[in-house]
C-alpha cells in the first residue's frame, strides 16, 4: 500500500532566539519562538510593537544589525532539496535568496524607496540583481509589474520618483519589487499601517490576489486582529518575544484562549459605546485580571455635560484653499487644485467634531487652516465670534495659546535634540505663562503625570520613549497652554490597537477635566464614532455628509460614506466579538 508522504512545509523556525548585545550584556527581543508556514499559506504573526515580530521576520533573512547573537534554525526548502538553515548561510549565499525566494515588503514605503531613482529604476534594479535579462526587457517586465498592482499609467511611474506618488501608491510599487521575482515567501511586515481604510483595503486585496495567482506563502506582520480576519489562514500571537498562542483565524477570533489575544480584541474601539473605557492590555495581564468584571460588563458612560445652549467656538463660514495647478504665458493662473472647497460648519462648546475621509480628501488642509498654519484662500474662520483670518501677527501669536494641534506623527513632532522637559517648557516660556521657571517647570511635570508619565521622564530625549509614550508627550505640550480648542490630526492611526485604546481613554479622561472643544481627524470611522459627538464626512475638498456620530456610522446617507464603513478590516468577521463585551 502506497503512503504518500506529507509535503514538509516551506518554512520551518525552530526555538529562534534571538538577543542583542550591548556593552556587554546580553538583551533578549525573541526567546525559543517555533514556527511553519506550509507552501500557499497565509500565516499572520501579532503583537503590539516590541514583541519580536519585525525582529524574528529580518532574522529570516539576516538583516539584523551586527550585535544581533542569533541561535536555533529556520529551515527553508527552496527546492526539493534538503533545506537551508537561512541564520547560518553565508553572506553570498543569503543575498542569493533575498528577493529571489524570499522577498519582504517593509512597514514604511516613504523611507523604503530610494528618493533619487525613479521607481521603475529601483524595481528594474531588484530585477537584474537575480536575472540575467537587458535593461529594455527588465524595464517592460516592471511595467508589468506595475500594471499586475493595479497602478494608474504604469508606463509614466516607471519613470517618476517616489515622492510624486502617494503613501498606496509607493507600497504598491514595494509590491512589484516584492514579487518581480516571483519568490516562494513573501514576508509583508505592516503593509498597510497607517494608511487609508480604502487604500488598505485594496493593497490586503491585492496581496491575497498576488499569493493565488503566484502560489506564495506569505507571513503578515500586524498588530490589527481586524487585518488578520481579512487575509489569514492561521494567527500566531507574540507578546514580549514569546509565542503565547496560535491557530487557525477562526479560532483565534472566536474563541481566543490567552488573556493577552483576549486583550488585542478586547481594544478596538468598534462596537464600544461612546465614552465606555476601553479596556487594555494591563486589565487583562494584571495581578487577578484574567477576565475582570469591570471589562465584560456593560458600562454606562457619564455623558459630557454640555449647558443647554452651548455656544459656538469655532464656525467655518465658506472656507477655501486653492493651490495654483496651471498658469499661462503671462503668469497668471488657468486652473487650482480645490484642497478646501467652500466648506461650511460649526463647533460648540465641549463638543468633540469628527472629521474622516480619505488622504488627499482636505481633512488635515482644512485643520491648519483653521489653526493659520497655512493661508486661506477666501472664506472666515471665525473663534468665539473673531474671524483670526484677519489678525495680524501679533494678535495671531495670542490667539494661538486658546488653539491647540497633535500631529499624526510623534516621532516627528519633538525635536531630538532637546528633552521632553524642555518641548512642554518651550510653549510657557514663548507665552511667557506663569512667573518664573520653578512654577513652569512644576506645571510641566504635572502635565507629564497627567498623561501617565512621571517626573523621572522630565530630562529624557525623545529616542528613549515608544511611539504611544511620545503621543502623549505631545498631548501634555498642546494641553501647557490650557487651550479652549484642540485639533487632533490623526493622532492615533500609527499606534498599536492596544496602545491606540490607551491614548483614546486619555483624551476622554483630559476633556473631562479641562473641557476643551475638539476636531478630532482620522480616516477611521470606528475609531471617530467612538471619540466623537458628531461626524463630518469629507471628499474630495467638500463636506458631504454630518449628522450624529451613531447615525453617520450605523446608517450613513452617502455612497461614499458606505463604502469608508466597508473598507473597516474585519468589520464582518469581528462583529461578534467587537471588544469581548
Amino acid at each position: 500500500m502506497n503512503v504518500s508522504t506529507p509535503m514538509p512545509p516551506l518554512l520551518s523556525i525552530q526555538n529562534l532566539t534571538v538577543q542583542f548585545r550591548n556593552e556587554g550584556q546580553l538583551s533578549t527581543a525573541v526567546q525559543n519562538f517555533s514556527m511553519e508556514v506550509k507552501k500557499g499559506e497565509t500565516v499572520a504573526i501579532v503583537g503590539e510593537s516590541g514583541s519580536g515580530k519585525s525582529v524574528t521576520s529580518l532574522s529570516l533573512l539576516q538583516l539584523l544589525s551586527g550585535n544581533a547573537v542569533i541561535t536555533g534554525k529556520t529551515l527553508f526548502h527552496r527546492t526539493e532539496r534538503q533545506p537551508v538553515n537561512l541564520v547560518k548561510l553565508p553572506p553570498q549565499t543569503i543575498n542569493r535568496i533575498r528577493g529571489k525566494d524570499i522577498a519582504m515588503i517593509f512597514q514604511e514605503p516613504m523611507t523604503s524607496l530610494n528618493p533619487v531613482f525613479t521607481c521603475g529604476h529601483q524595481v528594474i534594479e531588484a530585477i537584474r540583481a537575480h536575472e540575467n535579462i537587458s535593461a529594455a526587457d527588465a524595464k517592460r517586465r516592471a511595467i508589468g509589474l506595475f500594471r499586475k498592482v493595479r497602478l494608474p499609467d504604469p508606463e509614466s511611474i516607471v519613470d517618476r520618483y517616489p515622492h510624486e506618488l502617494s503613501g498606496g501608491q509607493k507600497q504598491r510599487v514595494m509590491i512589484a519589487m516584492a514579487i518581480s521575482c516571483n519568490p516562494s515567501l513573501l514576508i509583508a511586515d505592516e503593509p498597510t499601517t497607517a494608511l487609508d481604510v480604502t487604500v488598505q483595503k485594496t493593497i490586503l486585496e491585492l496581496i491575497k490576489e498576488l499569493q493565488v495567482q503566484n502560489k506564495m506563502s506569505v507571513i503578515l506582520i500586524t498588530h490589527d486582529l481586524g487585518v488578520v480576519a481579512d487575509i489569514a489562514d492561521r494567527v500566531v500571537v507574540m507578546y514580549k518575544g514569546t509565542l503565547v498562542e496560535q491557530g487557525t483565524t477562526a479560532a483565534i477570533l472566536q474563541n481566543p484562549q490567552q488573556p493577552y489575544t483576549r486583550a488585542l480584541l478586547a481594544c478596538r474601539p468598534a462596537g464600544k459605546t461612546k465614552g465606555e473605557r476601553l479596556p487594555v492590555v494591563s486589565d487583562f495581564l494584571g495581578a487577578g485580571a484574567e477576565r475582570p468584571a469591570s471589562v465584560f460588563q456593560t458600562i454606562t458612560p457619564t455623558p459630557a455635560v454640555l449647558p443647554d445652549t452651548p455656544d459656538i467656538v469655532l464656525e467655518v463660514d465658506h472656507l477655501k484653499v486653492y493651490y495654483p495647478l496651471k498658469k499661462n504665458l503671462f503668469g497668471k493662473t488657468r486652473d487650482y487644485f480645490r484642497a478646501v472647497d467652500d466648506v461650511s460648519f460649526v463647533v460648540k462648546q465641549g463638543e468633540t467634531l469628527g472629521l474622516v475621509g480619505e488622504s488627499g480628501c482636505g481633512k488635515t488642509t482644512l485643520g491648519r487652516a483653521i489653526l493659520q498654519l497655512i493661508p486661506a484662500t477666501s472664506g472666515k474662520i471665525l473663534v468665539n465670534g473673531n474671524d483670526i483670518t484677519q489678525l495680524h501677527a501679533v494678535a495671531l501669536r495670542k490667539m494661538r495659546q486658546n488653539l491647540q494641534i497633535v500631529f499624526q506623527d510623534p516621532y516627528g513632532s519633538l525635536n531630538p535634540r532637546i528633552t521632553i522637559g524642555d518641548a512642554i517648557l518651550e510653549p510657557l516660556n514663548v507665552h511667557d505663562i506663569l512667573d518664573n521657571k520653578k512654577a513652569r517647570k512644576e506645571k510641566a511635570i504635572e502635565l507629564l503625570e497627567k498623561v501617565n508619565l512621571s517626573a523621572d521622564h522630565f530630562h529624557r530625549y525623545p529616542h528613549q520613549f515608544s511611539g504611544g509614550q511620545r503621543q502623549r508627550i505631545c498631548i501634555a505640550r498642546a494641553l501647557a497652554m490650557n487651550p479652549s480648542f484642540l485639533i487632533f490630526d490623526e493622532s492615533v492611526s500609527a499606534l498599536d490597537v492596544s496602545v491606540q485604546a490607551q491614548v483614546l481613554n486619555l483624551l476622554n479622561d483630559l476633556k473631562k477635566e479641562f473641557g476643551f472643544t475638539a476636531i478630532f481627524i482620522s480616516h477611521d470611522l470606528s475609531v471617530v464614532r467612538y471619540i466623537s459627538d458628531r461626524i463630518a464626512v469629507m471628499h474630495k475638498g467638500k463636506i458631504i455628509e454630518m449628522d450624529t456620530a451613531e447615525k453617520v456610522y450605523n446608517t450613513p446617507a452617502q455612497e461614499y460614506t458606505q463604502q469608508l464603513l466597508a473598507a473597516i478590516p474585519g468589520r464582518k468577521q469581528l462583529n461578534l466579538h467587537n471588544g469581548w463585551s
